[in-house]
């Protein structure tokens, strides 16, 4: 559809809209929206974001897809609850500031959540439009539209920074920057406290400056959300691993912190455990990344000195978001070949269908049913190729997932000149080291209650720190309730020292 097409379906429902003859039927017959994106071939041999966005026709024409359900179930299945129904319906009356300051009342990082969250197994999955349709690809795209307001907002260049109450005295420490970070601080700090965050990396922002690449999340919007953090007199403290400068005993005692948040999240790659993972050019997720995203060494030679394999075949070993971003990255790094091996089927990938969508677009080949077994190093200790073996999926285990049986006799090698390991983090066991009766399950995550309060007076965790594996919103949803309970703990210790006064 043109966009002149699509201008003159919008002038027809907005005219029916004015009449009061708008019916559900004239909704569901609206098209989906499909988001502009880069050519795939284009895309692959560049880092620039690969989805473009809405224009505004596109934008009002896929709200006008929304019933406005009086029960809104789409709520339910967003982690902060988002006022879905009501932003939704200033963006078809194209009140895109409303929109926005709907969205605000909730999370401040729409830009971040429009791009990456999973609303297909979140709001969108609630949809009654995707339900009608069976199909919750044909939901109503609420990320997008999230997306779309929150890059308008940013066009219109306004500072949005939050109003702080008077200053309390009281002392927050949060530990770690990503999003449930950002989400404690700022709540936090908007009721007066003290606030600073402490930052192992030299850059703060979590996994979203050095998990998730460029083309699916540009730094610069994680960058502003900082800067809206320190003009909040949010102090950032970088280079400082809580557990090796200080530890958060002594934050408490000696450095008079109130109260703590530790949103670390779970940053320790989990391995396979098979013959050659020391070899050189077998790198985890996490470093390939973190090299790739937060050291840009995909500018290596042109202002960036962090090296980064160049493989012309490179195999990655998994199925979610992280293996799909790895690959993905290959490509941009110049490999020709990339495979991305997973032992179940496409079906049960964790991976969002749009992720495993825009990695087939760009050439990444698909090796499903299969997994290596060993890895080969040639003389210098270099990988040279991995062996793998053919699976068939047997009965559902714990995840609900059929489980993967190996073939005998079914092993084969594949020529390789690098492997990344894709298949999930751990929790970092350093805050846990060195943290007395902190407690911990037995994955080493953090253990807390409905408010996210820790095992320690003071001290509250949330994120993959606490859920292993967690989506930037849950992680938000998180923060959120922590800063809650800290903004109470902390009314109550002010009244005690009035009291004692």
């Amino acid at each position: 559809m043109t966009e002149q097409k699509r201008q003159q379906l919008l002038d027809e429902l907005l005219e029916k809209q004015k009449q009061g003859q708008l019916k559900p039927a004239d909704r569901f017959a609206i098209p989906c929206q499909a988001m502009p994106q880069q050519d795939a071939m284009e895309r692959r041999n560049n880092v620039e974001e690969v989805t473009t966005g809405y224009s505004e026709t596109q934008a009002r024409l896929e709200a006008f897809r929304c019933l406005g359900c009086k029960t809104a179930p789409c709520v339910a299945g967003c982690p902060v609850r988002i006022n879905i129904k009501d932003f939704i319906t200033a963006i078809a009356d194209g009140e895109f500031a409303k929109a926005l300051g709907i969205i605000k009342e909730n999370s401040l990082l729409p830009a971040v959540c429009g791009r990456v969250c999973p609303q297909e197994v979140q709001c969108q999955e609630k949809c009654t439009v995707g339900l009608k349709f069976k199909d919750v690809n044909k939901a109503v795209s609420i990320g997008r539209l999230e997306r779309f307001v929150a890059d308008w907002g940013a066009e219109q260049n306004e500072k949005d920074v939050p109003k702080i109450a008077a200053k309390t005295k009281m002392k927050v420490a949060i530990i770690g920057s990503g999003p449930g970070s950002i989400v404690a601080a700022a709540d936090t700090a908007r009721a007066g406290h003290d606030v600073t965050v402490f930052e192992a990396f030299h850059k703060p922002g979590g996994v979203m400056v050095y998990g998730i690449p460029e083309f699916r999340l540009p730094k610069k919007i994680v960058q502003k959300e900082i800067d809206v953090l320190e003009e909040m007199g949010v102090k950032i403290i970088r280079n400082f691993i809580v557990g090796r400068t200080r530890t958060i005993e002594q934050l408490m005692s000696e450095d008079g912190f109130d109260a703590v948040y530790i949103g670390v999240g779970a940053g320790l790659p989990s391995f396979m455990g098979i013959q050659g993972e020391s070899l050189v050019g077998v790198y985890s997720a996490n470093e390939y990344l973190t090299r790739a995203n937060l050291m840009k060494a995909y500018k290596f030679g042109n202002g960036s000195d962090t090296p980064i394999i160049r493989a012309k075949k490179i195999a990655v070993v998994g199925g979610g978001n992280v293996a799909m971003d790895c690959a993905r990255m290959a490509l941009r790094l110049g490999a020709e070949k990339v495979y991305l091996l997973y032992r179940r089927t496409e079906k049960e990938m964790p991976a969002r269908v749009e992720e495993v969508h825009h990695a087939k677009e760009e050439g990444v080949e698909f090796h499903t049913l299969q997994s290596p077994q060993k890895i080969i190093g040639d003389e210098n200790s270099c990988v040279k190729a991995v062996e793998c073996i053919k699976y068939q999926l047997g009965e559902p285990d714990e995840s609900g997932r059929r489980r993967p049986v190996a073939i005998e006799n079914s092993e084969f090698t594949i020529d390789l000149d690098a492997v990344i390991i894709a298949i999930g983090n751990g929790a970092n066991p350093l805050i846990g080291q060195t943290t007395p009766n902190l407690k911990l399950n037995k994955w080493g995550n953090i253990i807390v209650d409905e408010n996210c309060k820790t095992s320690i007076d003071g001290v509250w965790a949330g994120g993959d720190i606490v859920l292993g594996s967690a989506t930037v919103i849950l992680a938000m949803g998180q923060g959120r309730a922590a800063a809650v309970a800290i903004n109470k703990y902390l009314s109550e210790k002010l009244s005690e020292r009035s009291g004692d006064n």
